[in-house]
């Protein structure tokens, strides 16, 4: 054979490497960290749909309009039974969609609804700073932006299984206390240790309950108009005069997701599934006193993983956030609150695992056709030891 010929298909062989090798970095480069901008850049802040003189319907300024974030039920995964890849990835997924998000939509507060951690309920305090270490690189955020944190059954445990240690724990590294009312530019937020809303007189439960209770007392006094404004309300906290957005980790009782509805419900085939009282949602007696004591203008939500829009009493709506973890479902999504709400969806990891797929399959056959078109030399070259396993295997 030609050395020219010889040369020429080493060329093409060089060729095909480098064009591979730049083909390949550019699809992990869109995977992994540009495929988050064009999909999050779909989202928008609610548009002012009323405005009158300036203002929105309950009278603010549209310049105090609060930028939130709410997402929920993260999962990250713990020593006993995350496996490293799965840890890797899904961590890095909710890393770069919480970061991008924080790039393009600048919230001013970001609330989590609970089950941060996997395995917080039995993590050993070295497990537990490794765990709280990791959560802090992937949501970080400048002090432009404010992070909530609630807590979740996977976090301190079921109610069976939370102590005052695991609650504590939970508190002193999130700088809060688990139920609580937290007040931005007007809007009361109340946030609710649902774990402990069993009514069962454990002494967590005790603790929660009678918080509550001076919390919905504040409240009522704040709401108060006319001479009566005063009776009963010595001592209580002022608050804004407007009911709160109530935010926690267990939903209000339903009896199921039969109702529920869009993209990121739960799948066709669980919907009609019973959810048990204590476990997948609050009990109706818990339930009933929330509304009663503190008749929220919005319930927020995780737990289920799905999403849901439930209207309790024809007067009270709560949303259902969807887990923010590829490991619970495909499609996680999170919801931006300013004036109303809206959905922002991060990218489906199904998207992802088939882009990689194409480009490996283009990847298979570019080589393949090289080797074809230069299959009489294959053996002749080392470097093009696959050509010659695929002409040596055409030939048999």
């Amino acid at each position: 054979m030609p050395n020219n010929k010889v040369i020429s298909i080493r060329l093409s062989t060089g060729w095909l490497a480098v064009v591979s090798l730049l083909g390949l970095v550019s699809v992990f480069f869109f995977c992994e960290y540009l495929i988050y901008y064009p999909v999050i850049l779909r989202c928008a802040w609610p548009k002012l749909s009323a405005v009158r003189g300036g203002e929105v319907a309950d009278g603010r300024s549209t310049g105090s309009t609060l930028r939130a974030m709410v997402l929920s039920d993260t999962h990250l995964l713990g020593a006993v039974g995350g496996h490293w890849f799965d840890k890797l990835r899904r961590e890095w997924q909710m890393e770069r969609g919480f970061q991008t998000a924080l790039w393009l939509l600048r919230p001013e507060i970001v609330f989590i609804l609970g089950d941060i951690f996997d395995e917080g309920k039995w993590s050993t305090p070295t497990n537990w700073e490794d765990d709280v270490r990791r959560f802090h690189r992937m949501f970080r955020h400048s002090t432009d932006t404010e992070l909530v944190v609630l807590v979740g059954n996977h976090d301190i445990g079921f109610h069976y299984e939370m102590d005052w240690s695991k609650l504590q724990r939970f508190e002193k590294v999130f700088n809060s206390t688990s139920t609580r009312i937290l007040t931005k530019k007007g809007i009361n937020f109340l946030l609710v240790n649902s774990v402990a809303l069993h009514g069962d007189g454990c002494p967590i439960c005790q603790s929660v309950e009678k918080e509550l209770v001076k919390l919905s007392r504040d409240l009522s006094c704040s709401l108060q108009v006319g001479p009566c404004a005063v009776e009963g309300c010595e001592g209580a906290e002022s608050l804004p005069p407007t009911p709160p957005i109530m935010l926690q980790h267990y939903p209000l009782y339903r009896v199921s997701d039969a109702s529920c509805t869009g993209e990121d419900a739960a799948p066709p085939e669980e919907r009609h599934l019973l959810f048990r009282e204590k476990y997948d949602v609050l009990s109706k007696e818990a339930s009933q006193k929330l509304l009663q004591w503190f008749k929220p203008r919005l319930i927020l939500s995780g737990h289920t993983h799905s999403g849901c829009e439930v209207l309790h009493d024809n007067s009270y709506p709560e949303i259902s956030v969807p887990s923010f973890n590829w490991r619970n479902r495909n499609n996680p999504s999170f919801i931006l609150g300013s004036h109303s709400l809206s959905k922002c969806f991060l990218p489906e990891e199904s998207t992802v695992i088939a882009v990689y797929s194409s480009a490996g399959a283009l990847l298979l056959l570019a080589v393949m056709a090289h080797c074809l078109c230069f299959k009489s030399v294959g053996p002749l070259l080392p470097c093009l030891s696959l050509c010659a396993l695929i002409g040596k295997h055409k030939y048999l």
